[in-house]
């Protein structure tokens, strides 16, 4: 905990005054409450949990759920990520349930999808992507689409150290506002963030938020270096 600490302490005082960009860290569960309670009013950044329960009562050992979380002070949560469906047989049906239950208790949801290397590779990641969002969302409505930020992580590009080219995220960033403009409508789909999380570094960032549909990152390993993240953040203002 000491470790989490100094480094949100160290991303706190490096922070420029933020114009455009939202800073959600998303910690460990255990640690939520602590750094929720110690947290100072006026940091810029917000916190999130990594997951929830796709419950929201009952007898689930070991689960928590969304409204445990608005009720600790937390107003984000992630869910969908590709390491919760394959590591954690996340189905298609939970992660659904699990957004479901999100809104329901007036979280904000980073849904994220992305497809693995062998789907890419047969050309099927268009068809994915689709599927997966489409089935998230089926229940939510044009005004709880203000509840929703979408994030695409190219599974083949998460701790592997290749990253999509700026094309490839744009061209999949365009593909997802074009799904939500057919499911809702032309504006939903522009006011819809929808971020990029694959291998996204500094060296990296400022061509991929440069693209007109990528409006921001989910950051994995380089949130945990203060420099790095700091230079991500500096990245998503300038863009």
């Amino acid at each position: 905990m000491k470790e989490g600490e100094e480094l949100i302490a160290a991303i706190n005082e490096g922070l420029p005054r933020l114009n455009k960009t939202d800073v959600i860290l998303a910690p460990p569960a255990p640690y939520l409450g602590h750094y929720v309670a110690n947290g100072s009013d006026a940091s810029q950044m917000m916190l999130g949990a990594q997951q929830c329960s796709a419950h929201s009562s009952g007898a689930h050992t070991g689960e928590f759920t969304a409204e445990m979380l608005k009720s600790c002070g937390i107003n984000h949560v992630i869910i969908g990520h590709s390491e919760r469906r394959d590591r954690f047989g996340e189905s298609f049906e939970v992660v659904r349930d699990k957004v479901n239950a999100a809104v329901a208790a007036n979280l904000h949801v980073l849904l994220c999808c992305g497809e693995p290397l062998t789907v890419r590779e047969e050309q099927g990641h268009f068809d994915l992507i689709s599927k997966q969002l489409k089935d998230a969302l089926q229940h939510i409505s044009l005004d709880q689409m203000a509840s929703i930020t979408i994030a695409y992580e190219p599974v083949w590009a998460i701790g592997t150290g290749v990253t999509a080219t700026a094309d490839q995220a744009q061209e999949m960033h365009q593909f997802i506002r074009e799904q939500l403009t057919s499911w809702y409508d032309s504006e939903i789909a522009n006011a819809t963030r929808i971020l990029y999380g694959g291998s996204c570094k500094p060296t990296n960032a400022h061509e991929i938020f440069g693209q007109p549909d990528v409006n921001g990152g989910l950051i994995g390993g380089a949130a945990l270096d203060a420099e790095s993240f700091l230079a991500l953040i500096a990245a998503s203002e300038a863009s």
